[in-house]
């Protein structure tokens, strides 16, 4: 089967509102590599988002999922609860930040995650408000359209969304926007629009994801959390993509020494199987009364098995350490070809959770064509990447923390050559 005539069969079945990055359809997949309909190999450097940073089908979590198939594959927590389900629980209640007790529930997306953050923070509070950040991205339901800070595409042409919902600028220097002047929109929020006293909490993403891979100055998220205690406000970091080891720590906010209320988690705990959690302070998370919080799927056996393999996964292999040594090596050789291309305006980003972003050499405004130009020119030569940004100029890199040295090394020279050509092609 080839691709065009799959391609044809996905335009005639499936709505157009759900986007496709590229028109490879995957037959299998290993490590950091899948192998499409045709038979090309392609080195992955997406990851299915942030998901299998433990690689496709890692072996470990393979074995783990075959295992809980063979005892049972759904009785719904809250009908018939499971052992695995509780366990998961106390681990991340023992490996989230905070030195404080903690209790969890397991959803299946980070939507689900982020939605029912919010309604543990109001029922907690007592308050309605929620202060998000622009370019950040928090899901694709109404309270995560509302939350997230870009229209297009995520918002456009749905309406009106949930209230009592107010965006400040996400601190960034190489846009202008400093942490002092993020700090100081915080506060003039609160002076003319919604009373700090009505805030149920805070979000933000410790590195923003589709809103261009940057990094919240550690600074600036103590701040926040001090602004938090002062007015009786909860903190919640989404940590659905910077979670896992990406960071090169198991959590993004332990770089900051900063612990959230309430911590939501998904993509990269599953090792690509749904599953997602929210991890809090026990009094905040007992909040909602018996029945407000759950879901048919939530913490499905199958999801929960194979985050215990990845929990031990990161841990027996070292993943926070490789992560950091990957992300430094990638980081270098971007630095090594700003020369050939001056396009390069920034590299950054802790742990293998990095980016490059660029500009018009002439304009110096963002170039979503010369990012586009460069993504298209390394698919063609088999290697995967994703954009993203407000501007869309950003390329992010996300390959999975297991890649292997060589794959890893081909990647990287693809990436260059691809980089090269693109400024050539100019």
């Amino acid at each position: 089967m080839t691709t065009s005539p799959l391609t044809d069969r996905k335009n005639a079945a499936i709505s157009r509102g759900v986007g496709m990055t590229t028109q490879i359809y995957a037959d299998r997949a290993e490590n950091s590599e899948i192998w499409d309909k045709e038979g090309r190999r392609y080195i992955d450097f997406a990851a299915g988002i942030a998901v299998v940073n433990t690689g496709h089908r890692h072996p470990r979590v393979i074995e783990a999922v075959k295992a809980q198939l063979d005892r049972f594959t759904h009785t719904c927590h809250q009908v018939v609860p499971y052992e695995n389900y509780v366990e998961l629980a106390e681990r991340l209640n023992q490996l989230t930040p905070g030195n404080f007790a903690k209790k969890t529930i397991f959803v299946t997306t980070g939507a689900e995650a982020v939605e029912n953050a919010v309604k543990i923070a109001r029922a907690a509070t007592g308050r309605q408000a929620v202060i998000a950040f622009g370019g950040g991205f928090h899901g694709r339901t109404f309270m995560g359209m509302a939350l997230t800070g870009k229209v297009v595409p995520y918002k456009v042409g749905f309406g009106a969304m949930p209230g009592d919902v107010y965006h400040v600028p996400f601190p960034v220097e190489l846009q202008g926007v400093t942490a002092e002047q993020s700090l100081a929109a915080l506060k003039r929020l609160f002076a003319a629009d919604v009373d700090p006293n009505r805030v149920a909490a805070i979000i933000i993403e410790p590195v923003q994801g589709e809103g261009g891979f940057y990094p919240v100055p550690t600074t600036f998220i103590k701040q926040i959390r001090e602004l938090c205690d002062q007015h009786g406000m909860l903190l919640i970091a989404d940590e659905v993509q910077t979670g896992f080891a990406r960071t090169g720590k198991l959590f993004a906010m332990e770089h900051h020494g900063v612990a959230a209320d309430l911590v939501t988690m998904a993509k990269g705990l599953g090792g690509g199987f749904p599953i997602a959690a929210v991890t809090g302070r026990a009094e905040i998370m007992d909040a909602p009364g018996p029945g407000g919080l759950g879901g048919t799927y939530a913490g499905s056996p199958i999801g929960v098995a194979a985050a215990h393999a990845v929990l031990d996964v990161i841990k027996d292999e070292n993943l926070c350490e490789r992560a950091n040594q990957l992300g430094n090596r990638l980081k270098q050789r971007l630095e090594s070809i700003r020369d050939k291309a001056p396009e390069i305006v920034d590299i950054r980003g802790p742990g293998f959770m990095n980016a490059v972003e660029f500009n018009d050499v002439t304009t110096k405004l963002p170039s979503a064509e010369f990012a586009n130009k460069v993504r298209l020119i390394a698919l063609e030569k088999g290697l995967i990447l994703l954009t993203c940004g407000v501007h869309g100029n950003v390329i992010r890199f996300l390959a999975p923390i297991t890649i292997q040295d060589n794959v890893f090394n081909e990647a990287l020279d693809i990436l260059e050559a691809s980089i090269v050509e693109a400024r050539a092609g100019k």
